[in-house]
């Protein structure tokens, strides 16, 4: 029973340090989005200049998620959790998005290491749509102030 509860642990701070690098990836994600798509404040709203942005902005926010479950992918891979790198990503794809379709499943010790993995991509979803949120908020405030 020790040696059990010590693999468990072990496993569990290995998640933990995975749910720290998505943190980490998105913060870093985030911050550049911010930097590099500002919205410009001053200019008269455009619907197809508005639509780009948020295009630009969905795709980047996408793209963070994409590294995010890759890095998932990549660590089930390497401990021969999971098949092969194919299966993988498409494995960590749907416990991420928490879709969980249950064709791949992982072995029982690592069970509930993809538990923790889909509370990851709940919260990253949840910063990524609270960002988005506030984005958009913004382009709206711009468009009442310069009305």
């Amino acid at each position: 029973s020790g040696s059990y509860e010590t693999l468990m642990v072990s496993k569990l701070l290995i998640a933990w340090g995975l749910v720290v690098l998505c943190v980490v990836i998105h913060a870093i994600g985030v911050d550049s989005a911010v930097r590099w798509l500002p919205y410009p404040a001053s200019v008269a709203p455009q619907f197809w200049r508005d639509t780009w942005f948020s295009i630009r902005l969905a795709g980047w926010i996408v793209l963070l998620h994409r590294i995010e479950i890759t890095t998932w992918a990549l660590f089930y891979a390497r401990t021969d959790a999971v098949a092969d790198l194919q299966s993988a990503l498409y494995f960590s794809a749907v416990t991420y998005t928490t879709t969980g379709y249950g064709d791949v499943v992982l072995p029982e010790e690592w069970r509930l290491v993809g538990a923790i993995e889909a509370l990851t991509g709940i919260l990253m979803c949840g910063w990524s749509t609270g960002f988005f949120f506030a984005v958009v908020t913004r382009m709206l405030l711009n468009r009442r102030i310069d009305s």
